[in-house]
């Protein structure tokens, strides 16, 4: 054991190199994962520098998701073909996660820019605004729906949008039919959506019209909105219009930024033509 400091590390000095606690390298040895290259009289372990490039190999391997059960499967029956082959697997598995990667940053992105635009609205205004036709993902139809259908919708939406990968970090809306909100059935809504600035193949999506919506926000529960509406219904008498086909409706603000409901805040858009 004379030359022991040449060639071999002790189970603490080869898990500050791996940048592991001691309790890592016992396991892996106990599992039988990686085994150290000798043990002394005393039961002493000791490892080898070759052995730091084998316990990178299952580090990777369990970065990319692999269980340690799966590591254990391949190095009962290893060999350069089949490893060359595992390689080859997981480079795939890190390019699906890169595209998820690059998903999560585009959502992220659209967090950060609609927060800071929110920041400078002032909630107490009503606007008239031209908007370009924009391209919405829907949910399946929820009009009339009891509140047990509605959670469930809402779920199997969120569902679609992950399974898709159609989530682009938009907040989901509703679109309400005219005959609904002039009936003052405000939550009686049709569709969810989300707004879908890269559409892709595959997929069916609504297109609303482009033209002229009014755009108001509401402060506060559901349970009030129905003042903001007149507020609307009202602006919208004023200006001379008349309310269109769809009105749609997405939070600001909500429980992700405020604690207090009557603090979330209420986008409301209604398509509107202007009267003869």
């Amino acid at each position: 054991m004379s030359n022991r400091k040449i060639k071999y590390f002790t189970t603490g000095e080869f898990a500050k190199l791996c940048k592991v606690n001691k309790q890592t390298l016992i396991y892996y040895d106990q599992i039988g994962l990686l085994s150290p290259a000798m043990k002394d009289e005393k039961d002493y372990r000791y490892y080898s520098i070759a052995q730091y490039d084998f316990f990178s190999v299952i580090e990777l391997l369990k970065a990319v998701g692999m269980s340690l059960k799966e590591i254990q499967t391949y190095m009962a029956n290893k060999s350069p073909h089949h490893f060359l082959q595992l390689m080859q697997q997981q480079k795939e598995v890190v390019e699906k996660k890169r595209q998820e990667l690059r998903m999560i940053e585009s959502m992220i992105d659209v967090k950060i820019r609609s927060t800071e635009e929110a920041l400078h609205l002032d909630f107490d205004s009503i606007t008239i605004q031209h908007l370009p036709e924009e391209v919405l993902y829907l949910s399946k139809n929820i009009e009339d729906s009891s509140e047990e259908q509605f959670v469930e919708a809402v779920s199997d939406f969120i569902d679609e949008l992950y399974r898709s990968q159609l989530d682009t970090g938009h907040p989901i809306g509703a679109i309400t039919k005219r005959d609904q909100i002039l009936a003052g059935n405000y939550d009686n809504y049709s569709f969810l959506y989300m707004e879908q600035p890269f559409p892709r193949e595959g997929h069916s999506y609504f297109k609303t019209i482009e033209g002229e919506v009014i755009i108001g926000y509401h402060v506060g529960t559901v349970s009030t909105i129905e003042q903001t509406y007149e507020r609307l219904f009202a602006f919208m008498e004023e200006q001379h219009y008349r309310l269109g086909q769809y009105v749609y409706e997405e939070y600001v603000y909500d429980a992700f930024i405020k604690n207090d409901e009557e603090e979330y805040v209420t986008k409301i858009m209604l398509e509107v033509e202007k009267e003869s």
